[in-house]
């Protein structure tokens, strides 16, 4: 006999939701444990089979951004997170995330809008609000050394300059700005 979904019963239906929905987690919690085993490869090949089925499935295509970056295809994470945040504006991940990538590369000011762009959306987001003073704090160190070069009798800009540069020395294990997340 074939039946259409339209012609199942309805507690049918939502047996069949969830069931995707329980795969889709299995899938995602595999990708993960993937990632934390230190397995990118493997994550992201789970990732990209995941995708096919589901091209517009957030959560994956945010694990393929991560992955991505860090296996060093920096240009492709910045694409995937890109398309992200154009068909998702409302998530903050993305946007931190396209921020760590444009922080790494030394464009702040590019970084700078990813999180202003990610607090916009969530603005109780903590590790966006971090990574956007440490931005910020780069920001300034560029314009205090900049200001330096420019009138090196400036006595007050050195103190400063020195001041954030001791804040953004790697601290406890910290060794960049704009942290992922």
């Amino acid at each position: 006999m074939n039946r259409t979904a339209s012609s199942l019963p309805r507690w049918c239906l939502a047996c069949l939701l969830a069931v995707t929905l329980a795969a889709r987690a299995d899938e995602l919690a595999e990708v993960q444990r993937l990632h934390a085993a230190g397995q990118t490869d493997a994550a992201l090949q789970r990732v990209e089979r995941a995708l096919v089925d589901k091209p517009k499935d957030a959560q994956m295509r945010f694990m393929r951004g991560v992955l991505l970056a860090e296996g060093r295809r920096s240009a492709e994470a910045i694409e995937v997170l890109q398309g992200l945040t154009q068909d998702y504006p409302d998530l903050p991940e993305p946007y931190n995330n396209l921020a760590a990538l444009y922080a790494a590369a030394g464009d702040y000011d590019r970084a700078r809008v990813a999180l202003e762009q990610s607090l916009r959306a969530n603005p109780g987001f903590a590790t966006a609000h971090e990574n956007l003073g440490d931005v910020l704090a780069m920001l300034a160190s560029r314009s205090y050394a900049r200001a330096l070069q420019l009138d090196p009798a400036n006595a007050g800009v050195p103190a400063k300059l020195a001041s954030v540069r001791k804040l953004l020395a790697p601290q406890g294990g910290a060794s960049t700005p704009a942290s992922t997340q």
